[in-house]
């Protein structure tokens, strides 16, 4: 195997140039946008650093190894000549996953059985023929007749980072948040106020960049199961702030939740958390920053018939309290984002739980 390889950073459509951004500013190698991600050079250290520190990918795949294949018998030789004990251990299992496009070699299932074989006879590892967390996944994908070799090394997505226990209905992904944050020019050197916070996504988000805490410092990972050695992680240490952060929601429970997940991550003390509808909504003394808010669409949650008057309110309170504020929107819906009556500029189609949704953006 060689020491680099490309690795790949996934991240929803429509985002790929705010991590390809990301990525370049962690100064990851030869970073290069396509279709649903971002590739990168590196070797094992720099799949480590991908998975705790970038706050905007899904997940992290290694493409290990690759050659050509124009028949099975070819795949099967060519899949047992590669070291697969440098990457599998023999007492973890592993899940075999194949796709072919435009290739002579076009039977999913057979290709499968083949690379299941190879690794079952040279590394021993147990072979699994169901999803599981416990297994680690091996990706090949077939097209065009070269056969290129994945390991899944994030394991559960990585917007799951073992701090947010509770989240409300229809929450927004901390990946998501972290890549719309950075769609608004945020920094970490300004205030943010969520005023429909629910479980503090956007709050507690903005607090950890502002301290600089690495997003997965809470977690463990698929690569820690596999046959590489990398450094442990450094232990988080934490930036002196001088913004603040404030949520609230008409909700008590979610402010409950809120607290509660901000004193998981380590910012309680730079958050505030209160309960309060939308018309209550008070500008925080100090310099002006973002107002970040993933408002209900209708789609999934609340009447739309009644949420025109809700965007409407909000967008007469941003008018009328947080002038010289920026204000950043995720909705489904456009004509509810023009009910705000607020000059909005739409940022690109995303999938977000089966809906398409968009970030607008507005100087108050």
């Amino acid at each position: 195997m060689d020491e680099t390889f490309e690795i790949f950073a996934s991240v929803p459509p429509g985002l790929e140039p705010l991590l390809l951004d990301e990525v370049r500013a962690a100064g990851f190698a030869q970073p290069a946008q396509v279709p649903g991600g971002v590739t990168f050079q590196g070797g094992w250290p720099e799949v480590a650093r991908a998975n705790r520190e970038l706050r905007g990918a899904g997940r992290v795949l290694a493409r290990f190894a690759s050659f050509r294949a124009m028949h099975l018998a070819q795949l099967d030789k060519r899949a047992r000549k590669l070291d697969w004990a440098a990457v599998l251990r023999p007492d973890v299992p592993v899940r075999v996953e194949v796709t072919c496009r435009n290739s002579r070699i076009y039977h999913d299932r057979a290709a499968r059985q083949r690379v299941e074989g190879a690794i079952a006879e040279t590394v021993g590892a147990p072979v699994l023929k169901e999803a599981s967390d416990e297994a680690v996944r091996i990706m090949l994908r077939i097209e065009d007749d070269l056969a290129v070799f994945s390991v899944d090394t994030s394991g559960e997505p990585l917007h799951r980072r073992g701090l947010k226990q509770q989240v409300g209905k229809a929450p927004m992904r901390e990946t998501l948040a972290a890549l719309f944050l950075r769609a608004c020019g945020y920094d970490g050197s300004e205030p943010v106020v969520d005023p429909m916070c629910g479980s503090g996504t956007f709050v507690i988000e903005a607090a950890e960049i502002a301290a600089g805490l690495a997003p997965g410092r809470a977690r463990s990972y698929a690569f820690d199961r596999l046959a590489v050695e990398v450094a442990e992680a450094p232990q988080p240490v934490r930036r002196e702030v001088g913004a603040r952060f404030y949520g609230s929601d008409r909700d008590g429970g979610a402010i409950r939740m809120s607290q509660a997940n901000a004193e998981r991550a380590g910012v309680a003390d730079l958050c505030t958390f209160t309960r309060a509808a939308i018309s209550d909504l008070q500008r925080p003394e100090g310099p002006p920053g973002l107002v970040m808010v993933n408002p209900p669409y209708g789609a999934r949650i609340g009447n739309r018939k009644l949420l025109f008057a809700l965007y409407g309110t909000l967008g007469a309170v941003l008018q009328d309290r947080f002038a010289g504020w920026r204000l950043g929107m995720v909705t489904s819906d456009g004509g509810l984002a023009k009910a705000t009556g607020l000059t909005l500029d739409a940022g690109p189609p995303v999938s977000f739980g089966g809906l398409k949704v968009k970030l607008y953006q507005a100087r108050l």
